[in-house]
C-alpha cells in the first residue's frame, strides 16, 4: 500500500496544478511528509497507517500513495546542523509534488525563524490557512449544543502581525520608527506616542485580502455553504480591518456578482429571503462574532478573517466541538498545498505513543478530498466517528468519556483502520 522509495519518481507520478488552483491527480501521487516535531513521529505513523488503509480499502489497488519524507525540524537538525531547521529542499519538494502532508513542528529556540509553521507559508506563499470546523457524533464537548457548528474559517496567512515586523521598547530602531510616526502625529494634531514603547508594524494588502476571500467565496460556492462574512476589527483599524472589510465586498461585487448577495441587499430587495442560488456575503466585527459563534453558529458556514482574528476565531470554535485534536486544517496558494496537524508538537509527550491523531487524519482525509478521492476520505471519517462511538479513544477523550477505554495512539489508528476494513467489506467496496 506504501512505497518509501528514496527515488519517488520510480513508483509514483507528480501533481499538476490547474491555473485555478485545483490539482490534477495521477492514480499513484508522490506525496512528501514531514513526520514533526515532538509527538509528531507517534501521530504520523497512527495517521499514515489510516491513510493507506483508506485508500486501499476505497480503491482495492487502483491508487496508491507514494509517501516521500522530507526532513524539516528536529530531524532535519540533526542532519544538516542546528541552525538549520528548513532545508532548502523541503521547499523545493512541496513546490514540486504540489500536495504534503505535515506533523507539528517546534520552532528552535535562537534559531533564526519566528515561526517554522510561519517560515513554510510565506516562502511559498500559501496564502489561505483553511480550517473546517464540525462536531463528530460522541466527542465530549463543552457547549449544550456542539453540533449546531459547522463551519470553514479561511485565515489570511502572509502578513497582519505575523510578518513580525517590530522592534524593542528602547531600542535606536524603535526610537527612530516612533520620532517619524510621532512627527506625523504632531501634524494631523494627535497624541504622541512614548519613545519608549514597543512597536510592531500591522500590514494589510489589497492583493492579498482580496485573493483570500475570492478562495473562500469560490469554496462557499462549490461546497454548498449558505454565507461568507468577512471578520474585521475594522470599526477601530479603519485604514487596516476596514480595509479588509471594503476589498471583501469589491470582490464579491467584481468577481460573483451572479452568485452572491450582501446581506444588505438581502432585506432591501428580497424581503429577507435569500434568492435561490445564491448565498450571502455578511461582516461583523470581531469581537462580537466570538459571541455569535457561541451562541448562533449555524447561522454562519464559510468566515474569511485577516491573520490575528482568524487565528483566535479558529482555536475558539475548535474548543467547541472537542478540542485542537479535532481539528484538520491546512494552507493552500496559488501552486501548492500544506495540510497539517492544527495542534503543537507536545515534546513533554514525545514518544510515549499517548496523544490523539484525530487531528493529522483528518487534515489527511481533506487532503483527499482535495485530491478528489472522495470515497477514501469518506471512509476515512466514518471509521473515524465509528471508533469513537465504540469508545476506544486515547487519553484525552478517554477522560471525558464516560465508560471509554484508554488506548495508544498507536492502537487508535490501528482501530480506526480495522473499521474502515469492516465498513468496506459491509458495503462490498
Amino acid at each position: 500500500m506504501t512505497n518509501k522509495m528514496n527515488e519517488p519518481e520510480k513508483a509514483g507520478e507528480t501533481i499538476d496544478w490547474r491555473v485555478d488552483g485545483r490539482p490534477i491527480v495521477p492514480d499513484n501521487p508522490i506525496i512528501p511528509y514531514i513526520e514533526g516535531d515532538g509527538t509528531g513521529p507517534d501521530i504520523w505513523a497512527a495517521a499514515q497507517l489510516v491513510f493507506d488503509a483508506g485508500v486501499y480499502y476505497a480503491y482495492k489497488g487502483r491508487r496508491l500513495i507514494v509517501w516521500h519524507e522530507l526532513l524539516a525540524g528536529e530531524k532535519a537538525q540533526k542532519v544538516y546542523g542546528s541552525d538549520n531547521p528548513l532545508p532548502e529542499s523541503a521547499f523545493e519538494d512541496i513546490e514540486r509534488y504540489k500536495v504534503a502532508i505535515k506533523g507539528p513542528l517546534t520552532t528552535p529556540v535562537g534559531g533564526g525563524f519566528r515561526s517554522l509553521n510561519v517560515a513554510l507559508r510565506q516562502r511559498l506563499d500559501l496564502y489561505a490557512c483553511v480550517r473546517p470546523v464540525r462536531y463528530f457524533s460522541g466527542i465530549p464537548a463543552p457547549v449544550i449544543h456542539p453540533e449546531r457548528v459547522n463551519v470553514v474559517i479561511f485565515r489570511e496567512n502572509t502578513e497582519d502581525v505575523y510578518t513580525g515586523i517590530e522592534w524593542e521598547a528602547g531600542s535606536r530602531d524603535a526610537k527612530e520608527v516612533l520620532e517619524l510616526i510621532n512627527r506625523k502625529l504632531k501634524d494631523s494634531g494627535r497624541q504622541l506616542v512614548s519613545l519608549e514603547s514597543s512597536v510592531g508594524i500591522k500590514t494589510m494588502s489589497e492583493f492579498n485580502s482580496r485573493r483570500l476571500v475570492h478562495r473562500a467565496i469560490r469554496y462557499a460556492i462549490e461546497n454548498g455553504h449558505h454565507s461568507v462574512t468577512l471578520v474585521h476589527k475594522g470599526n477601530i483599524m479603519k485604514c487596516t480591518e476596514g480595509a479588509f472589510r471594503d476589498w471583501g465586498y469589491q470582490v464579491a461585487y467584481e468577481e460573483f456578482s451572479e452568485q452572491t448577495v450582501t446581506e444588505a441587499q438581502l432585506y432591501e430587495k428580497f424581503d429577507g429571503q435569500t434568492p435561490q442560488g445564491r448565498i450571502v456575503i455578511k461582516d461583523r466585527i470581531a469581537d462580537a462574532m466570538f459571541q455569535q459563534l457561541m451562541l448562533r453558529p449555524e447561522e454562519y458556514g464559510v468566515i474569511a478573517a485577516p491573520n490575528l482574528n482568524g487565528d483566535y476565531l479558529s482555536d475558539a470554535v475548535a474548543a467547541q466541538v472537542g478540542g485542537l485534536g479535532m481539528a484538520p486544517g491546512w494552507n493552500i496558494g496559488d501552486r501548492c498545498a500544506l495540510f497539517e496537524a492544527t495542534h503543537g508538537s507536545a515534546p513533554k509527550y514525545a514518544g510515549q505513543d499517548k496523544v490523539n491523531p484525530s487531528s493529522l487524519i483528518l487534515s489527511g482525509a481533506e487532503m483527499f478530498r482535495f485530491m478528489g478521492w472522495v470515497e477514501a476520505a469518506e471512509l476515512i471519517i466514518r471509521a473515524l466517528i465509528q471508533t469513537i462511538a465504540q469508545k476506544t479513544v486515547t487519553y484525552d477523550l478517554a477522560r471525558q468519556m464516560q465508560g471509554a477505554q484508554e488506548i495508544k495512539c498507536s492502537e487508535f489508528g490501528a482501530a480506526i483502520a480495522e473499521n474502515i476494513k469492516i465498513l468496506a467489506q459491509k458495503e462490498k467496496l
